[in-house]
């Protein structure tokens, strides 16, 4: 049977045990992530923990809705190990209990109907050069073989770099949502899970990977280009650099794209398939 709990009832030793043992853990589930991100949340529960699904709000009018807060890919179901019987209960109690706009489960999580499906690319842990000899396309291979006139460097989050990051990012028109990058990255850098890596020509910054730092697996939250400097490729030259130096201990998750172009660009290196489920709700767009 599944239970709702809000944010005070819920007993977090568990819920971090439930996840951290779950066939499907990931970083946006954890509780100093969600308080980070959302802020208001609380979930939906099968047995003594044995299953959970954190469910984030937001209020309008005062009443709540259900949807993923920025920078959040995916939730979903955590349990040990993945039932589509168990999943399909969690999904009817999920429509049964709020007003959901969108909401997106994880790449493990399997159902017995089908939703639509949003596309994640990843790199598993790999050998660099035999990643880079058999899995990159022929022309990435030679977009950062003549990027190599750049320079690669790993720098602090500071005024300078924030500066370049908020004039360059794509996607956020609300000064609000600059705020929550700005906390965002400030939380990820205080909690020792930022790492920025940076393409310089010359002396010149052209562009920042940010990336979420986990012990197993680095996750792309942007990547920051100015536009100015296309034509040197930096983007390709950074993932690459960054590849050459982790991908042998970390992999790496491009955050996924449907944008053709750009999904276009995280295969050329090697990059696999892993899509997730989703729920919306467009008629509720007008009231968020």
């Amino acid at each position: 049977m599944i239970r709702k709990l809000k944010y005070e009832s819920i007993d977090f030793d568990k819920y971090a045990r439930c996840l951290e043992n779950s066939e499907q853990k990931n970083w946006y589930a954890k509780k100093e992530v969600l308080d980070e991100l959302s802020g208001n949340w609380e979930i939906l529960i099968y047995g003594n923990y044995e299953a959970i699904l954190p469910v984030p709000l937001t209020k309008k009018m005062g009443i709540n809705f259900v949807i993923m807060p920025l920078f959040c890919q995916q939730l979903g179901v955590f349990s040990s190990k993945d039932n589509s019987e168990i999943n399909d209960q969690f999904l009817k109690a999920l429509k049964r209990n709020y007003k959901i706009f969108y909401y997106s489960f994880n790449q493990y999580n399997s159902f017995s109907s089908i939703l639509e499906k949003r596309k994640n690319y990843k790199i598993p842990i790999s050998d660099y050069e035999i990643l880079r000899r058999k899995k990159y396309f022929k022309g990435r291979k030679s977009t950062t073989k003549w990027a190599q006139h750049l320079n690669y460097k790993e720098v602090e989050l500071n005024p300078e770099h924030f500066s370049f990051i908020e004039n360059n990012f794509k996607g956020l028109p609300k000064k609000t949502d600059i705020k929550k990058l700005n906390d965002y990255l400030n939380f990820l850098d205080k909690n020792n899970s930022l790492k920025l890596c940076a393409a310089y020509l010359d002396e010149v910054l052209i562009n920042i990977a940010v990336l979420v730092s986990e012990k197993t697996e680095f996750s792309l939250l942007a990547l920051i280009n100015n536009e100015a400097y296309k034509k040197e490729d930096g983007a390709s030259f950074l993932i690459d650099k960054i590849l050459s130096h982790y991908i042998h201990e970390k992999s790496f998750d491009f955050m996924g794209s449907n944008i053709r172009g750009i999904e276009l660009f995280f295969k050329s290196f090697g990059a696999e398939l892993h899509d997730y489920s989703f729920i919306q709700n467009k008629m509720i767009k007008k009231f968020l």
